[in-house]
């Protein structure tokens, strides 16, 4: 069992813990996750990405959206509770090293796993810019955090009400394009359609592109099979292999119809906890515009 020694709301709908977890805090390393449960007996499986650690305290902070019933649940849990299972650390470690001028684009909740991505790219030498994307400035999670590790930041809201308005992958073809700040690697992590669209937008420019699959699992071992994914034409297991993968070498389309395959289930989640607002951000509608035009 894990206790929460720490929650704050950060926005309607996402929540930060920090949760007593001393052995997982000590060992973990940027881009790994967790997989914990509400419920010991019979509960899902949720995998979640380590969004900081504290060695001096024992603890592990984790950042989460409320998307379905497990997640609702989680929501409900208070300082002091105990999370009945918690495991980890699970996946490969992002690999780092001095690579130069690394832009990394996060979206939504992919803001937090990308925080400690940075620290460790930043203390291995590299020039940071970090390309932000939130619905509006209300939803920006870490904007200070982030702001105090990036070398330069670019924050992108679907309404304009912070930074410019746009999608991400406008900046971001932008620094493609600029021969003096072209980056030497992109790391992508939120929604996968943002990530697609990361990876075609610099795909051109030849820029080596790594995205983190937040993919279905169970068992974080790869023995249920439900996380697999089809990279450069070979099937993968995310929580094994990954969650980082070449962005050029995704399925993407594979893994979206995956993604999807527990759709109407989500829906009628979402409809009994009454978490569903309706919200489609504008990255999802240019990829319907584009599903149209191919038909």
């Amino acid at each position: 069992m894990a206790k929460i020694l720490f929650k704050k709301q950060l926005s309607p709908a996402v929540f930060q813990f920090r949760v007593h977890a001393p052995l997982i805090a000590q060992e973990r390393k940027a881009g790994q996750f967790i997989i914990l449960q509400t419920n010991k007996d019979n509960g899902e499986r949720v995998p979640l990405t380590i969004a900081d650690a504290d060695t001096e305290e024992g603890s592990i902070t984790l950042i989460f959206q409320t998307v379905g019933k497990t997640t609702t649940e989680l929501s409900k849990f208070e300082v002091g509770d105990d999370i009945p299972v918690l495991v980890g650390p699970l996946g490969s470690p992002t690999h780092i090293e001095n690579f130069g001028h690394v832009v990394c684009v996060c979206g939504g909740v992919g803001i937090a796993p990308m925080h400690p991505i940075v620290q460790a790219l930043k203390a291995a030498g590299n020039k940071v810019t970090i390309i932000m994307g939130a619905r509006n400035e209300s939803l920006f999670l870490m904007k200070e955090e982030m702001t105090a590790l990036a070398d330069n930041i670019i924050f992108m809201t679907d309404d304009g009400s912070y930074g410019r308005k746009g999608l991400v992958t406008e900046p971001l073809k932008e620094l493609c394009e600029d021969t003096k700040g072209k980056p030497d690697m992109v790391i992508a992590i939120g929604p996968p359609i943002m990530m697609k669209f990361c990876a075609l937008t610099t795909k051109p420019y030849g820029v080596k592109t790594v995205v983190s699959l937040n993919s279905i699992m169970v068992d974080g071992t790869g023995m249920c099979g439900g996380c697999r994914v089809t990279i450069g034409g070979k099937t993968k297991f995310v929580c094994v292999d990954g969650p980082e993968f070449d962005g050029h070498e995704v399925d993407w389309n594979n893994m979206l119809q995956r993604m999807g395959a527990f759709k109407p289930q989500e829906q009628e989640s979402l409809h009994r906890f009454g978490a569903n607002d309706g919200h489609k951000c504008n990255i999802d509608k240019m990829a319907d515009a584009k599903a149209k035009e191919s038909k």
